[in-house]
């Protein structure tokens, strides 16, 4: 669940132990920092877009667990899309 006004731009609620990350922005995946499975803090970059020559990190909202990256380096991608799914339990 989204602890702050500024979380509430980045993530949004699927079920009691897991959020998804959406792109704060339209643009392209430019570089992929962490892979599924791999444990995240609150805060920590994911993945990082392009939009209109500025790089942009999409940072977890929360700890826990990255359960699935959807996208790859090079996607398009439009603002709020979901990027991956975080397990918080």
């Amino acid at each position: 669940m989204a602890n702050n006004i500024d979380d509430l731009t980045s993530c949004s609620n699927l079920g009691v132990n897991e959020v998804k990350l959406e792109t704060p922005v339209q643009g392209t995946v430019w570089k992929v920092v962490s892979k599924a499975g791999q444990t995240v803090e609150a805060g920590e970059t994911v993945l990082v877009v392009e939009s209109m020559k500025m790089e942009i990190p999409v940072d977890s909202p929360s700890s826990g667990t990255l359960r699935e990256i959807l996208v790859t380096e090079g996607d398009q991608v439009e603002q709020d899309s979901v990027v991956a799914v975080i397990d918080i339990s």
